[in-house]
């Protein structure tokens, strides 16, 4: 009986998330949040896809999109947990484990793709990654999301003025709701996955969202107005259990980091060329498209960097704006 519990015992410590046993795959649990189709779940599958034929099966990856786990915040913390073994969670997520991944969704600092990729794949990852270790978690490479845009159902928005009084939907990120209170919003947050349905029942009048995800999750269906503003940039972060990297082998680890980088740029490849074409679209789906001049909503923003400031704490702010300013735009 005592060797019974000892075995069981040994099945939960090990078995709860990922299973190592001789002669069978290592097989991983992959949990996220996009849609079927969006760059991100395509690029997951292409990263499941490489690592199993690299490893020559010894280790198989099962992907869990479309929130199928939970909301992105709880697939997180099954990840820190054990109970998931790999994620792609936000910085927004991620600062409530590390508030040096606060200052990254600071809005209106980037000069576009290349200069945030060359930021957080350079100097960021360097300094943030390490805060990862201690919570349990590899972070393994930057993938994307895209810079957020706009959309409502009362008015079209030209100017930072057009956002007042209006009812916004944020994730509970403080960087996105400062952003949106400081152009006029009235901001409430609501899970991604009842997103869809507040929208429809005029819960909330807007969002906010990369591209992809108001094309590929149709809130365009529940939307008319998209204006473009990229007010802030955010990616999603490929990070894995510390637990069970550790027991990875030294050629297991660097497969699973090669294919890692290789899909976070295969998504960010799908992300920028396929955009223009998905602004398109939603036009010709019915959404009114509106390009505002930035510089008066950047302007405005000076509330918002104060808050993500007193969020952040211990100078982040203005570290990370130090960074960002050493990087070469091209």
């Amino acid at each position: 009986m005592k060797r019974f519990f000892l075995f069981l015992l040994l099945v939960l410590l090990l078995g709860n998330a990922v299973v190592f046993s001789a002669g069978t795959p290592i097989q991983m649990k992959f949990a996220h949040y996009a849609a079927p189709g969006h760059p991100a779940d395509l690029a997951a599958k292409r990263f499941a896809e490489a690592v199993e034929k690299r490893t020559k099966g010894a280790i198989k990856v099962i992907i869990y999109p479309n929130s199928e786990l939970g909301s992105p915040p709880e697939i997180l913390e099954q990840n820190i947990l054990g109970a998931v073994d790999m994620s792609l969670p936000t910085q927004g997520a991620l600062d409530k484990y590390s508030k040096k991944f606060a200052v990254v969704m600071l809005p209106f600092i980037y000069q576009g793709y290349p200069h945030v990729y060359k930021v957080l794949d350079g100097p960021f990852m360097k300094w943030a990654g390490p805060d990862l270790e201690k919570q349990g978690l590899i972070f393994l490479s930057n993938w994307d999301y895209g810079f957020r845009h706009i959309t409502n159902n009362v008015r079209p928005i030209n100017s930072p003025d057009d956002l007042k009084g209006l009812k916004m939907r944020t994730p509970p990120e403080i960087q996105l709701q400062a952003t949106m209170e400081a152009l006029g919003a009235v901001v409430t947050k609501i899970a991604f996955n009842e997103l869809y349905m507040a929208l429809k029942q005029g819960g909330v009048d807007g969002e906010e969202n990369p591209i992809a995800v108001i094309y590929y999750n149709k809130l365009y269906e529940v939307q008319k107005y998209l204006a473009l503003t990229g007010h802030v940039y955010n990616c999603m972060v490929h990070v894995m259990s510390k637990k069970v990297w550790d027991r990875l082998s030294r050629s297991q680890r660097r497969i699973i980091q090669e294919e890692s980088t290789a899909a976070g740029a295969y998504m960010r490849q799908l992300i920028q060329s396929e955009e223009d074409d998905l602004v398109k679209k939603l036009q010709e789906l019915g959404m009114i498209v509106t390009r505002p001049n930035i510089a008066e909503f950047k302007a405005r923003m000076g509330p918002a960097y104060k808050r993500i400031d007193e969020y952040a704490g211990s100078g982040y702010v203005d570290k990370y704006l130090k960074m960002v300013e050493s990087v070469p735009v091209k």
